[in-house]
């Protein structure tokens, strides 16, 4: 016999367990705002932006072979912006102590495709030191990369500001607060499905239909729910009594 479940009958298993799916749900929820806002230490992120050409003259910088050439030189350029030959002396000037490899892991160069413009992206649990950081990183950069490329013109375009780092930008709350609900949900209907699945007990007449597909001819009624019994007499057989008494008596 092949059992087939509706929808029908899947809404009265969510019905049936809202309250066990709910309850997960703000569990999750609570515990992700908890972590969010009590345990994970904020970290702030600023940028700083520059521009490498291999001459300081205009006709070269606007000559396409020599564009071209340095927006495929950009990949280079951010292998040695991350290299401890720059971020050394970027630890030795702030006085960190992070290592080179350590600081590495918190800076991200990106470009533009076909752009000769770096940015150098720092993530640091502190808001002014992760802007010195990045304004430190490309001033060494500016000035030891001459030496180390054929290079002689590199333009910082843009430092670093404290005040547009002010906000962290992880953790994100309000994320981490709707991804912790949905996983709640989920885990709370696959939940339900699945105690439901186990649950093999006959609770009503509903059931025995289900199972046995035969009509039910009648119902027990619970012992509890049957009214009790008063014992109470009516005032005329107290009076019948009374006087058989009397007669017996005399």
């Amino acid at each position: 016999m092949e059992e087939t479940i509706s929808l029908r009958d899947l809404f009265q298993v969510l019905r049936k367990r809202l309250w066990l799916i709910a309850l997960i749900a703000i569990i999750a929820a609570t515990i992700s705002a908890v972590i969010s806002f009590f345990v994970l230490t904020p970290v702030y992120q600023t940028s700083t932006q520059i521009l490498v050409n291999q001459a300081k003259s205009e006709q070269q910088l606007y000559n396409a072979g020599a564009v071209q050439t340095n927006v495929q030189l950009i990949s280079t350029y951010n292998d040695i912006i991350k290299s401890p030959a720059i971020l050394d002396t970027v630890i030795e000037k702030l006085k960190l102590d992070n290592s080179a490899k350590s600081l590495s892991g918190q800076i991200q160069v990106t470009s533009a495709e076909n752009s000769q413009v770096a940015l150098i992206t720092v993530q640091d649990t502190n808001a002014k030191r992760a802007t010195e950081i990045a304004n430190t990183t490309a001033s060494v950069f500016q000035q030891k990369v001459p030496k180390i490329m054929n290079i002689d013109n590199v333009s910082i375009l843009s430092k670093a500001d404290l005040a547009a780092s002010k906000s962290p930008v992880k953790p994100q709350p309000t994320l981490n607060i709707g991804i912790a609900l949905v996983v709640g949900l989920i885990v709370g209907i696959g939940l339900s499905f699945l105690l439901e699945y186990l649950d093999n007990t006959i609770k009503t007449e509903q059931d025995i239909e289900n199972v046995l597909e035969l009509p039910v001819m009648g119902v027990i009624t619970n012992i509890k729910d049957v009214p009790k019994t008063t014992n109470v007499q009516r005032p005329d057989m107290k009076a019948r009594v009374s006087q058989r008494g009397e007669t017996f008596g005399s």
